[in-house]
């Protein structure tokens, strides 16, 4: 005798039947991310859309998420995640600290430019007003909603006062010189999705630049 979770009544596939909330959660937010990676455009993310891809009901999303955006927030904080880790994946195991700190550049360089679409959404997404913060020295000066996804920022900031702490960099200010190195990365690679052929020197070449010039490497 079949299980009553092996289908509806009416014979409908219905997903729910894998157990459980979860399960139907993650499969939705896959369902997003593949939509993201196929089609370039968070544009492209819209419940129905979603739903179609995920094989369920748009209604069934509901259960979960409370919208679009929310769906949406939740592939940024995978995404957000997936980040920090490619970034701590190369700078492990180099023992020297300035080359740490440019592996995981050419890391974050490496991300933006093979995942575009994803890179776009994380930092190239309107958002709501946030608070604004006039000064600050550490990453847990920022508010709460801004240090979630800042986790791969605050590598760059660990790994400037790392130089300064081996004597390699000159840096007095290790948050705001990764700042503006977060910055110019991040121009770098916009620069290069935004302008296709344009004379800009290799990439690799101009995070190393930026790296030693704004993270003020001594030696």
């Amino acid at each position: 005798m079949k299980s009553d979770s092996a289908g509806s009544a009416g014979g409908g596939r219905t997903r729910n039947r894998r157990g459980e909330g979860a399960l139907l959660r993650d499969e939705i937010v896959a369902a997003a991310e593949r939509l993201l990676e196929r089609e370039g455009n968070e544009d492209a993310l819209t419940l129905r859309s979603v739903a179609r891809e995920a094989g369920i009901s748009a209604p069934s999303i509901y259960t979960h998420f409370a919208d679009r955006d929310a769906i949406l927030d939740a592939v940024l904080n995978i995404a957000f995640e997936r980040l920090r880790l490619h970034v701590l994946d190369a700078a492990e195991g180099v023992s020297d600290p300035v080359e740490r700190l440019l592996a995981g550049c050419h890391a974050y360089a490496d991300f933006g430019m093979q995942d575009p679409a994803r890179y776009r959404v994380l930092f190239g997404r309107r958002r709501a007003e946030r608070p604004r913060v006039d000064r600050a020295t550490d990453v847990t000066d920022l508010p709460a909603v801004w240090q979630d996804r800042l986790e791969a920022f605050s590598v760059l900031v660990e790994g400037i006062r790392e130089c300064v702490a081996a004597g390699r960099s000159s840096s007095t200010d290790p948050f705001a010189d990764a700042s503006t190195l977060w910055t110019s990365l991040h121009g770098a690679i916009v620069m290069r999705q935004f302008v296709p052929g344009f004379p800009l020197p290799p990439l690799d070449r101009t995070v190393d630049d930026l790296v030693r010039r704004i993270g003020l490497i001594t030696s």
